[in-house]
């Protein structure tokens, strides 16, 4: 990658953690998403360096905000969300070696999924959902996870129809993509799958993660909740559809 390129990567960095932070979801999947449309990095260290930054961003906006993770929340979806994560590694490293392609086209569906269920978000449930369905979620967003560094989908849509405050429902969220993550770098450390490249990716964002982290403390932006779903949704939309019709031209 030139100069130029990493400058790039840094300012869709920006853009990740601005939503991150007003959503409590999104940054891989927007991140991943405009370095697949763009081209800038391959799928693979551009996910491994999405694992950094977001136990980076998830660190960074607890301390600076002094607030206390939802452990008791999460609790029932921690296990089954670390076993999709295994899963998911162990899928990305197969689908890297032989579908490149088919990789980028299954990062869009699962964007556009994200998106199509953001937009469509029922009425909040009558009482919060049981063990066993944060622990069903929990799994599918860790084989995203893994897949991808991109655990969004299923529990960004579980979270969003509880009977929980805006921020408790960001707070869990961050928290389990950090959870995640944390997993997700161990086990790609230890197969030796972290490449150069994903370092330099991660070095060169690491100030940008901590830089837009600050200004939105010190000055945040004051959005309803939907139009903030509204928001992202069409962004996901449009990143979703340009994978897909990308990965489906270089197929033919």
């Amino acid at each position: 990658m030139s100069g130029g390129s990493y400058l790039v990567f840094a300012t869709c960095v920006a853009l990740a953690t601005f939503v991150q932070n007003l959503t409590g979801f999104a940054f891989s999947l927007i991140l991943l998403g405009l370095v697949g449309v763009l081209r800038l990095a391959s799928i693979h260290d551009a996910a491994n360096a999405a694992t950094v930054l977001t136990l980076v961003n998830a660190a960074v906006y607890f301390r600076q905000r002094g607030l206390q993770p939802g452990w008791r929340v999460m609790k029932p979806a921690i296990p089954a969300s670390w076993l999709g994560v295994g899963l998911g590694v162990a899928a990305l490293h197969w689908l890297s070696a032989h579908a490149v392609e088919g990789l980028r086209m299954l990062l869009g569906l699962a964007i556009l999924v994200c998106a199509i269920l953001l937009l469509r978000r029922g009425p909040p449930l009558p009482q919060v959902s049981r063990p066993r369905s944060f622990a069903l979620i929990g799994g599918l967003s860790g084989l995203l996870g893994g897949l991808f560094s991109s655990a969004g989908p299923p529990l960004v849509y579980l979270m969003y129809r509880q009977p929980l405050a805006r921020e408790l429902v960001q707070q869990c969220l961050i928290l389990m993509f950090a959870l995640n993550a944390l997993l997700r770098l161990a086990l790609v450390l230890a197969g030796g799958d972290f490449s150069r490249e994903a370092l330099l990716l991660s070095a060169c964002a690491v100030p940008v993660v901590y830089a837009v982290n600050t200004l939105q403390h010190r000055h945040p932006l004051r959005l309803d909740l939907r139009k903030t779903q509204l928001l992202v949704g069409a962004l996901l939309l449009l990143t979703g559809a340009l994978l897909l019709g990308n990965g489906l031209a270089a197929l033919k």
